[in-house]
Order: C-alpha cells, then sequence, then structure tokens
C-alpha cells in the first residue's frame, strides 16, 4: 500500500500525537525530502522519538525510509501530473489534460479499493439485502448518487425511499422499522442536519450505511458501516471529480454482489426493465 494512503486508511485509529505527524506529512508531503525527523519534531513540538516510533508503526525501519517511500510517491504521482488548466486552442495540451484526469481517477479508484476491504463492501450488500426497506438521502451535488443509486435498487425490486430533504427525511423514516437501512451520502460528512438523521433513524433500530471522504467527519461515528472515498489532488476542482467516480464505482460493485444474490434479483431486474422498455415503446 503506498505510504500516503496506509497514513490516511490509519488515521483514525492513531493517538493525538500520531494524527498531528499524520497530517503534517500528508498536507505538507511534497516539502518532507527538507526535513530531518528532529527538524519535524520541531515543527510539531514533539520530541524526535515520538517520530520514529510513528515511523516504526506503520511498518517502516525509521524516518529516513518513510521519507524515501513518501518521496518516490510523491514522484511517481508528479510524474502523471495532476490535472491542471488549460489553454484554450491547444489540441496537444487536452490531450494531455483528458490523459491526466484518466489516470488521476484511475487512482482514486485504485486508492478507494485498497482502503474498502471486499469484506466490508460483501457485508453492506448484504445488509442493503435484507432490509424491508432502503432509505436514500444525500444534500445538494450528493443527492444526484443517492438518487441514481435508489433507481438501482428499485430496478432489484427493493423498496427505496429517496430524499434530499432533510424534513421529508424525517418525516419518512417514523415508518422505519427494525432492519431497515439508511444509506447517507455526504462527501465531508459535516451536515449536521444528516448526524440528526442518522441518530433518529438508530431510534428506530435501523442501521446506517455513510458514504463519505476518507477523512475524520462526524458522519462516520453514527454509521454501522462506512464506505470512504479517496480523492486527493492538489487542485480543489479535481477533487470532487475524482470523488464522484471512485464512489460510483463502489456503488456499481454493491449493485453487482446484488444482482449475484440469487436467480430472484435478475429476474426481478429483467422482468422491470421490460416493462419500462415496453412502457417508453409500446408495441402495437
Amino acid at each position: 500500500m503506498p505510504p500516503l494512503l496506509k497514513i490516511r486508511s490509519e488515521r483514525d485509529q492513531m493517538s493525538a500525537i500520531e494524527r498531528r505527524i499524520a497530517d503534517f506529512l500528508l498536507e505538507n508531503a511534497h516539502l518532507l525530502r527538507d526535513y530531518s525527523s528532529q527538524q519535524l519534531a520541531d515543527a510539531l513540538k514533539i520530541s524526535q522519538s515520538s517520530v520514529v516510533k510513528f515511523c516504526q508503526k506503520l511498518g517502516f525501519k525509521g524516518y529516513p525510509d518513510l521519507k524515501y517511500s513518501v518521496g518516490e510517491a510523491v514522484a511517481r504521482s508528479s510524474g502523471g501530473e495532476t490535472v491542471r488548466t488549460l489553454r484554450a486552442g491547444n489540441s496537444k495540451r487536452k490531450a494531455e489534460l483528458a490523459e491526466s484526469l484518466w489516470q488521476a481517477k484511475s487512482r482514486a479508484e485504485e486508492e478507494t479499493r485498497l482502503i474498502n476491504s471486499q469484506e466490508r463492501i460483501e457485508a453492506i450488500a448484504s445488509t442493503i439485502d435484507r432490509a424491508e426497506k432502503v432509505f436514500l438521502i444525500g444534500i445538494g451535488e450528493d443527492s444526484v448518487p443517492a438518487q441514481a443509486f435508489a433507481m438501482k435498487l428499485s430496478l432489484l425490486g427493493i423498496l427505496t425511499v429517496s430524499h434530499c430533504d432533510p424534513v421529508l427525511m424525517t418525516s419518512s423514516i417514523a415508518a422505519a422499522t427494525k432492519g431497515d437501512v439508511l444509506l447517507v451520502f455526504s462527501e465531508h460528512g459535516q451536515q449536521p442536519a444528516l448526524n440528526q438523521i442518522s441518530r433518529q433513524f438508530h431510534e428506530r433500530r435501523g442501521k446506517v450505511v455513510s458514504f463519505t471522504r476518507h477523512t475524520a467527519n462526524p458522519l462516520r461515528t453514527h454509521a454501522e458501516h462506512s464506505v470512504l472515498i479517496s480523492a486527493h489532488d492538489q487542485y480543489p476542482h479535481i477533487e470532487p471529480l475524482l470523488y464522484q467516480c471512485a464512489l460510483l464505482h463502489l456503488l456499481d460493485m454493491i449493485f453487482l454482489l446484488l444482482c449475484d444474490n440469487g436467480d430472484d434479483r435478475l429476474a426481478q431486474l429483467s422482468a422491470t426493465l421490460e416493462r419500462i422498455e415496453h412502457m417508453l415503446d409500446p408495441k402495437p
């Protein structure tokens, strides 16, 4: 696993001092080559031994080993060049832009797969499959993948309740029962309304699955299952594109697992698609 991704994946289990070191490394990876372990310790106002222990806890021999590994990862990333702003009228630059975007999306999908184990994704699919009702909510841009996934679940014969308005969802979950599932989509996991809805859903003895960035956020603490999306880029307008791409890939994987869960789901899908086709293009 790449060193920066390993740091991100283990950050939530770290102590307060370790999180300070991790956050500094993640935010300043490109500057790490200029820091000795003592300089890093001085910058964070911690002991040098804390830096060494942090490196060893991650599986490195020491700080030089971590520093070299991070330097290689940064060099590989910059070698593929993150997506940059395009000058109009430059056809070669357009081709480079398309290629760099493709590479960035591929990296985001790969890192997201590494963060979310196959067992975790299978457990989420199984939870959805057993639920009597599946509730889905996302606010703003997060409502787009939520509603699209609700449509896919409906095609499989799964009863879904989808809203992009927290007030409407609060009313709807009054009908939730034990075993029902709430899928909450929030890129940054910071909306207080979604945290409140998650707590209300737990009061109905339902289970919550959150879909957020791979960062520490309040929404994850309210979920039985957390799907974590890795989408990191130096340009803020690129990160949402990577997030959406990696999220859709995981949702497609959950959909395929549901399709693969016996012939009933596929038969339901086939029958539903046939009815839709007949509605859109009725035969005389």
